[in-house]
């Protein structure tokens, strides 16, 4: 995937969506509704981007353009 594949997509939504973070900790990431991972880091995450085709994924962590965090803070992967 690239940024043009990404933003071309124009349903309005992040291609990348990573999920509330499970009760046993850690977050699901999905690519383009596809589930890529379980993610403990953001690292982790980065890892998932990487292999999707995004080298610049840490760039990309804090743009609301491609990834949606839901639930809880960004960059929160364990359960409190």
């Amino acid at each position: 995937m690239n940024r043009e594949q990404a933003q071309c997509e124009g349903k309005g939504t992040a291609p990348v969506v990573v999920h509330r973070v499970a009760d046993t900790g850690g977050r699901r990431v999905s690519i383009r509704a596809q589930f890529a991972g379980l993610a403990h880091s953001d690292a982790d995450l980065v890892e998932f981007l990487r292999r999707a085709g995004l080298s610049d994924a840490w760039e990309l962590l804090d743009d609301p353009h491609w990834v949606e965090w839901q639930g809880d803070r960004p960059h929160q992967y364990g359960a409190d």
